[in-house]
C-alpha cells in the first residue's frame, strides 16, 4: 500500500509541475489609435535560460503568424508590411519574458491573441502557449481649454490669484474613468501640480503639498465636466506654460485599474511679473555730536498699484558685511502702523513713502552702521496676508563724536625712602580740568618701571587699575602685598589718587607713573572710557651699602676659681642698618672629653631683639638660675654664670643677629657677627677618679641573681669620705658589638635618691650604694633579654675649701659582657611530669569509661536461631 501510494504522489508531483506560459487576463480594452502592449512570460521551464517567443493573432478560428523572436520567416503576409515598418513589434524585457507592442492599434485588430514557446524541455510538461482577447473601442475622450483655439497668456503681479480651465469628457462605450492632472512646464520638463485621480481623489504634486494644505492652490469642478485650477499668492516660481494632461481608465478582468489612453491640451503661459521695490535712506554718511540727536529718513518706492501695505525695520551693526541676523533691531513699524516702544527711539510715518528713524542724546556707542529694511504686503482671498517683497537698504556710517574732557595729569612722591623699610608715598593729581561734567568720571591706574643695565628695553608692569565704578583691579606685582596692607592705594580727594608703600623695599626701586582716564556715562547709565592721560615718571633710589656688624666680648675678672662667679659683656657696633635691634646668644665649647655634649658647643642662654630671656640648652637643674643675661646698654649684653664648676671650663661666645623694622611691625633679620672667645679654664690639684666594672659571675642561667660592681678608685691628693659624692647611672647595650643605643636601667645620685627606668621583662633591678667607693647592681630573675655590655658611668662630686660643691666631668666605665644560659634540666622538669601525669589520668579514665560501657551500655541477649537442614542441590539440575 504504501509503495503504491508513494508512486502516486511522485506521479502527481510529475505531472503538475511543468512549462507555464502566462500572459494578462483578458479581455483587454484598448482604446482605436493608441498603442497596445501585451506581455508574456514564460517560466518552470528546462534548457537555455533565453527563451523564444511566437505571437499569433485570430479573429475567430484560425490563427495567422504574426511574429517571432527566433524565426524571421515566421511573420505571414498579411502582418510583413506593419511588423517591417515597426508598427508591430517584439519588445523583450528579460531572457523569459516579452511584450507584443503594436502602434495605432485599429478595429481589425480585435481579436484574440495567442502566446507560443518553443519547447527546450527534456519531456512535455505544462503549457507551452496561453491566450488573451484583445477589444478596440471607438476614442470618445475630448480635451480642451478656452474657448479660443490657441492658448492664452496671462501676466500677473506678484501675490495676485489667478484661475485656469479646462474641459474634458468622454462617451466610450465602456465604464471608463478620467485622471485630470494640471502641470506647468519648468525649463523642458512638465511638472505635476495639483491631480484630480481615477478614484476620485485629489493629490498634489511633489513640492506643491503645503501650499495645496495651505488652500493656496485648489482643483474645482464645474458644470459641463469643467476642471478649474485656481493659484493664490503667486511667486517667480509660478511663471511658465500650464497644460490640463486627462486620461483615461478602466477596470481590468482582475479588477485592477488600466490606463486606456491619454489627452492633454495647453491652457496658458503664465507670467509672474516681481514686485519692484526701492528702499534708500536719504543721506549717506553722517557725524553726529555726543549728546545731539540722530535723524535718519527711509524712502520706499514701489510700482505696486494696488491694494499693500509696508513694513518697515530699522537695524544697527558694528560692521558693515554682518548680515541682519547679526545685527541688532532698533524699531519696526508694521504693517498696520504699530511701532516697537522705545524710551530714546522713534519711528514715525512722514508720508507715504517715508519712514524717519530719530535717535535722541547719542553716545560713541551709537556710531556703527544703519539698515533700513522694508517689506511689501497684499491681502489674499481668505483675509489672510502675504509678504509679496521684501528689500533692505544700503548702510548708512553713523559717526558720533565724543566730548573728551580737557586735563592734565601731575606726578609727585610726597615722601622718598632713605633706606630700604622706609614709606614711599605718590600723589597723582589731576590738573587744568576743562569741560568736566557730571557725566565725567576720572579713574587711575598705576604702573612700576624696573631700571635695567645699558639698552635693554624696560618692561611695564600694572600694579594696580580702577573701572568705571572705581572698583580696584589688582596686578601680579602687587596682590599679595596689598592684600597684606604693605601697598595702599587711596584716593584723597577729587582730583587726587595716592600710591603708599608702607615698607619699601629694594625690589621696589624703579620708576612709576600714572595713568589718569575719563569715562563718559551713556545714555543705559554704562561709562566708556573716552580719554586717556599719562603722567611723567617718578622714579624712587636710594644707594644701598653692606650692613657690617661688630662684636667684642670682654672678661670682667680676668682670675677666678671654681665656685666663684663668671661674668663677661659683649659690645656690638654697626653701619648701615637703619635703627638696629639686637639678638644674643651665649654659647660654649666644651672639651670634646665632655659626654653631655659630643658635639663640642652648647647653646646656653639667649636674648631676643624684645629682651626675651630664653634658656636653650642648659639642663643642670641644680643650678637653673645660675645664669644670667641682661641688657646693659642697647648695644652692651652681660653674662653671668654663678658657682662654676670645673665642668663650666671652655671657650664662651656671643652670638649677636642685627634685626631692623620690617613690614607690618615685623622684624627683619639684617647680619649675623660672632664675639671673640673668652676661656674659662681651672687649675687644680685635686684627685682623679677611675672608674671600673666587676663581677664574679659574668655567666649566670635564667632565674639566677646576677651581681655588677661599680668600684671608684682615687689617685692624688686624699679625701674624706664626707668630701666626696657621687652620681651613678647604668647602661646596657643589648649587642656584642656595642653597635646599639645604650639603655638607662637604673641611676643613683649624690642624695641616694635611685631611679629606674621602665622594663618590660619579668626580671628586676636594685642599685645600691655598699661602701663609698663601690655601687652594685642587681638583676633579679634573670632573662634572656638581660645579655649584654653593662657599664657604669660616674659623675664625681668635690667640696671644697669653701664649702662650694664642685662637679667633676662624667668618667665612663669599661663595659662587660653578662651571658645569660638556659638550665635545659630546670627547663624540661616540670613539663615532662605534668605530661606524665596527665597520661597516666587520661589512661584510667579510658579503662573506666570502656570497663562501664562494656558492662551495662553494650550488653545484649543472643538468640540462637534454629538452621534449617537441606540437602545440596545437585549442580547438574542447576
Amino acid at each position: 500500500v504504501n509503495r503504491v501510494f508513494s508512486l502516486s504522489l511522485f506521479s502527481c508531483l510529475a505531472f503538475c509541475k511543468g512549462r507555464v506560459v502566462r500572459v494578462p487576463k483578458g479581455p483587454l480594452i484598448r482604446v482605436v489609435g493608441t498603442e497596445v502592449v501585451i506581455p508574456c512570460s514564460v517560466s518552470d521551464y528546462d534548457g537555455p535560460s533565453e527563451q523564444n517567443f511566437d505571437w499569433e493573432f485570430s479573429r475567430e478560428t484560425d490563427f495567422i503568424r504574426i511574429v517571432s523572436t527566433w524565426d524571421s520567416t515566421f511573420t505571414s503576409e498579411e502582418y510583413q508590411k506593419r511588423v517591417g515598418h515597426g508598427d508591430i513589434k517584439l519588445r523583450r524585457s528579460s531572457n523569459d519574458a516579452v511584450e507584443l507592442v503594436i502602434r495605432n492599434i485599429q478595429p481589425t485588430d480585435q481579436g484574440r491573441y495567442k502566446c507560443s514557446t518553443p519547447s527546450t524541455d527534456a519531456t512535455v510538461q505544462g503549457n507551452y502557449d496561453a491566450e488573451v482577447q484583445v477589444k478596440v473601442i471607438s476614442d470618445g475622450l475630448s480635451v480642451s481649454g478656452s474657448k479660443a483655439r490657441s492658448s492664452m497668456s496671462l501676466r500677473l503681479s506678484e501675490g495676485d490669484s489667478f484661475k485656469l480651465r479646462c474641459s474634458a469628457i468622454t462617451i466610450s462605450p465602456e465604464h471608463t474613468h478620467l485622471h485630470v492632472t494640471w502641470q506647468m512646464k519648468s525649463g523642458s520638463t512638465w511638472r505635476d501640480i495639483l491631480s484630480l485621480t481615477h478614484e476620485g481623489k485629489f493629490q498634489p504634486g511633489p513640492g506643491y503639498e503645503e501650499r495645496y494644505h495651505n488652500g493656496d492652490i485648489r482643483l474645482d469642478t464645474g458644470a459641463n465636466d469643467t476642471y478649474w485650477l485656481s493659484v493664490s499668492q503667486a511667486s517667480s516660481v509660478d511663471g511658465g506654460a500650464y497644460r490640463c494632461l486627462v486620461s483615461e481608465w478602466v477596470r481590468g478582468a482582475d479588477s485592477s485599474w488600466q490606463k486606456i489612453q491619454e489627452k492633454s491640451v495647453e491652457i496658458a503661459t503664465v507670467a509672474i511679473q516681481q514686485t519692484a521695490l526701492d528702499v534708500v535712506i536719504s543721506t549717506s554718511n553722517v557725524s553726529v555730536t555726543e549728546r545731539d540727536s540722530l535723524d535718519l529718513t527711509c524712502n520706499i518706492t514701489t510700482d505696486r498699484s494696488g491694494i499693500s501695505q509696508a513694513e518697515v525695520t530699522w537695524y544697527f551693526s558694528v560692521s558693515p558685511d554682518d548680515s541682519l541676523s547679526d545685527a541688532q533691531v532698533l524699531l519696526s513699524m508694521d504693517r498696520d502702523s504699530v511701532v516697537s516702544d522705545s524710551t530714546l527711539i522713534s519711528l514715525s510715518h512722514v508720508d507715504r513713502n517715508s519712514y524717519r528713524l530719530l535717535v535722541r542724546d547719542v553716545d560713541v556707542e551709537d556710531s556703527g552702521y544703519y539698515f533700513c529694511q522694508a517689506a511689501v504686503w497684499v491681502p489674499l482671498h481668505n483675509g489672510s496676508w502675504h509678504k509679496v517683497v521684501e528689500r533692505t537698504s544700503a548702510p548708512v556710517s553713523v559717526v558720533v563724536t565724543a566730548l573728551e574732557p580737557d586735563y592734565e595729569v601731575f606726578l609727585n612722591a610726597s615722601k622718598t625712602p632713605k633706606f630700604s623699610d622706609d614709606p614711599t608715598e605718590l600723589n597723582c593729581r589731576i590738573t587744568n580740568a576743562q569741560d568736566t561734567e557730571a557725566n565725567i568720571r576720572f579713574t587711575v591706574s598705576w604702573y612700576y618701571k624696573k631700571r635695567l643695565p645699558g639698552d635693554d628695553v624696560v618692561t611695564e608692569e600694572l600694579l594696580a587699575t580702577m573701572d568705571a565704578d572705581w572698583t580696584l583691579l589688582l596686578g601680579d606685582r602687587s596682590r599679595e602685598r596689598t592684600q597684606n596692607g604693605e601697598i595702599i592705594f587711596s584716593k584723597k580727594a577729587v582730583d587726587t589718587f595716592s600710591l603708599r608703600i608702607q615698607w619699601t623695599s629694594e625690589s621696589d626701586r624703579g620708576d612709576y607713573f600714572c595713568v589718569i582716564s575719563a569715562w563718559s556715562r551713556h545714555r543705559n547709565n554704562s561709562w566708556v572710557k573716552s580719554k586717556d592721560v599719562t603722567s611723567a615718571s617718578v622714579s624712587i633710589f636710594w644707594a644701598t651699602q653692606d650692613y657690617t656688624l661688630t662684636v667684642e666680648a670682654v672678661k670682667l675678672k680676668p682670675f677666678f676659681v671654681a665656685g666663684h662667679t663668671f661674668e663677661m659683656t659683649c659690645k656690638v657696633s654697626s653701619k648701615n642698618i637703619k635703627t638696629p635691634r639686637y639678638s644674643v646668644l651665649i654659647t660654649a665649647e666644651k672639651p670634646l672629653t665632655d659626654q653631655s655634649n659630643p658635639n663640642g658647643t652648647t647653646r646656653i642662654i639667649s636674648l631676643n631683639q624684645d629682651s626675651v630671656v630664653r634658656l636653650e640648652d642648659w639642663t643642670d637643674q641644680t643650678r637653673v638660675d645660675g645664669v644670667v643675661l641682661e641688657k646693659v646698654q642697647e648695644n652692651e649684653f652681660r653674662y653671668r654664670m654663678y658657682q662654676t664648676q670645673i665642668s663650666d671650663a671652655g671657650l664662651y661666645r656671643c652670638v649677636v643677629t642685627a634685626w631692623s623694622p620690617g613690614g607690618g611691625g615685623m622684624w627683619r633679620e639684617a647680619v649675623n657677627g660672632l664675639s671673640n672667645p673668652i676661656r674659662i679654664d681651672f687649675q687644680t690639684s685635686g684627685p682623679v677618679f677611675n672608674v671600673s666594672v666587676h663581677s664574679d659571675n659574668p655567666t649566670i642561667y635564667q632565674g639566677e641573681l646576677a651581681d655588677l660592681l661599680c668600684i671608684v678608685a682615687t689617685e692624688g691628693m686624699a679625701l674624706e669620705p664626707d668630701d666626696m659624692s657621687f652620681d651613678v647611672s647604668w647602661f646596657a647595650v643589648r649587642s656584642f658589638a656595642l653597635d646599639r643605643e645604650p639603655i638607662l636601667l637604673a641611676s643613683l645620685d649624690r642624695r641616694g635618691i635611685v631611679t629606674q627606668s621602665r622594663r618590660n621583662g619579668s626580671s628586676d633591678l636594685s642599685l645600691e650604694r655598699i661602701s663609698p667607693l663601690e655601687f652594685r647592681l642587681r638583676v633579679h630573675g634573670c632573662e634572656d633579654h638581660d645579655f649584654g655590655n653593662h657599664y657604669c658611668v660616674v659623675t664625681p662630686w668635690v667640696r671644697s675649701a669653701t664649702g662650694v660643691w664642685q662637679q667633676e666631668p662624667d668618667i665612663k666605665a669599661k663595659p662587660i659582657f653578662l651571658s645569660v644560659k638556659m638550665d635545659v634540666l630546670n627547663a624540661f622538669k616540670y613539663p615532662l611530669l605534668i605530661g606524665i601525669g596527665l597520661a597516666t589520668v587520661i589512661g584510667l579514665l579510658s579503662c573506666l569509661i570502656g570497663y562501664c560501657s562494656s558492662r551495662w551500655c553494650c550488653k545484649k541477649e543472643v538468640q540462637e536461631t534454629r538452621r534449617e537442614r537441606r540437602r545440596l542441590m545437585s549442580m547438574e539440575m542447576d
